[in-house]
C-alpha cells in the first residue's frame, strides 16, 4: 500500500487559464516510486502564438526557443504515455490540472486518475511556514534545488522533493507505516485546525 508511484508535474503556459485560450509552452514531470525520483520528462512545446514579454521574463522561455519546439500535440502524446495510470501531483494542482485536461482534450485523450495538491497538503503539515509558495517551502525545508524557478522540470523536481519530504515527515511525526495517496488527498481537504487529529486517527488505523 505504500509502494504506489506518483507523477509530479508542472506546466509553463502563455497565461493563466486555458478557458481564455492560453496554451502550454513547457511541461516538466518526475516519476516518484518508493518515495524516490526515478524518472524525468521535459519538453518545450510550440503554442503557435507569440508569448508576451512578461512570460518571456518570468520563465526565461523565449519566442525563438518556442518557434523550434515540437508541436503541443506531439509532446502531450508522449507525456500521456509517461503519465500512464500513476497518481498525479502538482503544486497548485487546480492550475496544472486545468491545463493538462485542456491539452489532452485537444488530442482526444482523458486522464482517469486523481490529482493531489502539494500546496494544500503543505498548508496542513507546515502551518509555521512564512507562506506556501514552492520557493518558500524549498527554503523552509532546506530541499535540494538548482536555484532555477519557473521552468517546468526544475519546479516539478522541487515539488517531487517536497512530496517525498512530506511523506517522510508523516512517517516520522505520526508513525505511519506507509502514507497512501488517498490519505494525502484527503488531508488536503481537511480543515487546517483538524489536520493533526485526522492524521493521528489515520495513523492509528494502521497499527
Amino acid at each position: 500500500m505504500g509502494n504506489y508511484s506518483v507523477v509530479v508535474l508542472d506546466f509553463e503556459t502563455t497565461g493563466l487559464s486555458p478557458f481564455y485560450g492560453d496554451r502550454a509552452i513547457e511541461i516538466g514531470a518526475v516519476l516518484v516510486r518508493d518515495n524516490q525520483i526515478v524518472d524525468r520528462f521535459q519538453s518545450l512545446m510550440n503554442p503557435e502564438m507569440r508569448i508576451s514579454s512578461f512570460i518571456e521574463n518570468y520563465t526565461g522561455i523565449t519566442n525563438r526557443m518556442l518557434s523550434s519546439a515540437p508541436p503541443i500535440a506531439e509532446v502531450m502524446e508522449n507525456f500521456f504515455c509517461f503519465m500512464g495510470q500513476n497518481h498525479l501531483v502538482a503544486h497548485n494542482a487546480g492550475f496544472d490540472s486545468r491545463f493538462l485536461d485542456a491539452e489532452l482534450d485537444f488530442i482526444d485523450k482523458k486522464r482517469k486518475q486523481d490529482f493531489a495538491c502539494s500546496m494544500l497538503v503543505s498548508r496542513r503539515l507546515y502551518p509555521g511556514a512564512p507562506n506556501h509558495k514552492l520557493e518558500t517551502l524549498v527554503r523552509y525545508k532546506k530541499l535540494k534545488t538548482d536555484g532555477v524557478y519557473h521552468r517546468a522540470l526544475a519546479d516539478a523536481e522541487m515539488t517531487g522533493h517536497l512530496w517525498t519530504t512530506m511523506v517522510n515527515d508523516l512517517k516520522e511525526n505520526y508513525n505511519f507505516r506507509a502514507v497512501p495517496f488517498d490519505i494525502m488527498k484527503r488531508l488536503s481537504k481537511v480543515p487546517k485546525v483538524k489536520a493533526h487529529a485526522f492524521l493521528n486517527r489515520m495513523a492509528e488505523e494502521q497499527r
